[in-house]
């Protein structure tokens, strides 16, 4: 897909383009980048804090939209709060509309960083919630739509990210593509190259891009899945695409630990996403979505928002080569 069609597309800086944290401490939306002082926190029951199934079965075309599911995903729009532990930081996140990469880009930016999102144009109704949520907490956004299957726009999208934010320090490779078949006979060539392309390939092509960029502190972070450890029968190409993310998070760590960057990983359970709407999932394990896990029901995009800022930030520096799960008491990282 081109990224230069749409308004967001023309790599518009949504966010607030100078005013960095001091901008941030008087929109009105800051307030939520904040924890009240002196306030304790009350205890949240895991099992009972988010919807359990059965769930209304639906489908989407690929690639799915959250604003369209029922419920909705819960990305911390309303919940995460910020402590400026990402402060000038600069991240890159594909993926960045939905899922996991969404709350990642939320809770980044309350965090104090500017956050590039890459997405398809198909998606661009979400990414513009992304942006303006970005936005309303203070920091620079730019969205830039595209194809990740095409190494072309996985390299220019690097080069926009620098030149839009000034530089790079946090890459989140995020972007994923799922499609089940219940048998290996019903995935074609096609099926398959695509979630190679676009679930190792990009990966590939854009960390070598990055890294030109990337000084001692940086970070990269994959995001993996409970797939790579325990795959599911009808999710073949996929699961293998994450078996291949969880190794090269451990491998590229060692290559990189002497340069001073961090090489992490995320292994999600059954997380409520637009993934499991728009062919992820079949119409029957998607009624009972999150059911078989030992707290009952499938994690949220939010559950996992501050994982990926511990990762990112310093204070998490002698963690490199580890896979961080969630999966809700199932699965391993």
């Amino acid at each position: 897909m081109s990224n230069n069609e749409g308004p967001l597309s023309r790599r518009q800086l949504v966010g607030a383009a100078g005013g960095g944290l001091a901008m941030a401490a008087v929109t009105p939306a800051s307030a939520q980048g904040q924890a009240p002082s002196g306030n304790a926190q009350p205890l949240v029951d895991p099992t009972t804090n988010y919807p359990k199934p059965p769930f209304e079965r639906q489908s989407q075309p690929w690639p799915g939209l959250s604003r369209d599911m029922k419920p909705k995903p819960d990305y911390g729009e309303k919940s995460y709060r910020g402590s400026g532990r990402l402060a000038g930081r600069k991240a890159l996140i594909t993926g960045g509309d939905s899922g996991m990469g969404r709350a990642a880009a939320i809770a980044f930016a309350r965090e104090g960083a500017d956050v590039v999102i890459n997405y398809l144009l198909a998606e661009e109704p979400d990414a513009r919630e992304v942006i303006a949520l970005i936005q309303q907490a203070g920091r620079k956004g730019v969205a830039v739509p595209g194809d990740l299957q095409d190494e072309a726009f996985c390299r220019r999208l690097v080069d926009e990210a620098v030149q839009a934010l000034g530089g790079l320090d946090i890459v989140v490779s995020n972007a994923a593509r799922q499609q089940a078949r219940a048998s290996i006979m019903d995935v074609s060539s096609e099926d398959f190259d695509a979630t190679m392309k676009t679930n190792v390939y990009a990966p590939f092509w854009i960390i070598k891009a990055a890294l030109p960029h990337l000084k001692p502190g940086a970070c990269i972070i994959g995001t993996t899945s409970e797939q790579a450890t325990d795959p599911s029968a009808d999710l073949y190409d996929y699961a293998q695409t994450k078996a291949a993310t969880t190794n090269y998070v451990r491998s590229l760590a060692k290559q990189l630990a002497p340069k001073g960057i961090r090489v992490n990983g995320v292994a999600p359970g059954p997380i409520w996403t637009p993934l499991q709407v728009s062919g992820g999932a079949t119409q029957e394990k998607l009624e009972k979505f999150g059911g078989m896990t030992p707290l009952g029901r499938p994690g949220q995009p939010v559950e996992l928002a501050s994982i990926y800022v511990q990762l990112a930030a310093s204070d998490a520096s002698y963690a490199t080569g580890q896979v961080y799960g969630a999966a809700g008491g199932s699965g391993q990282p």
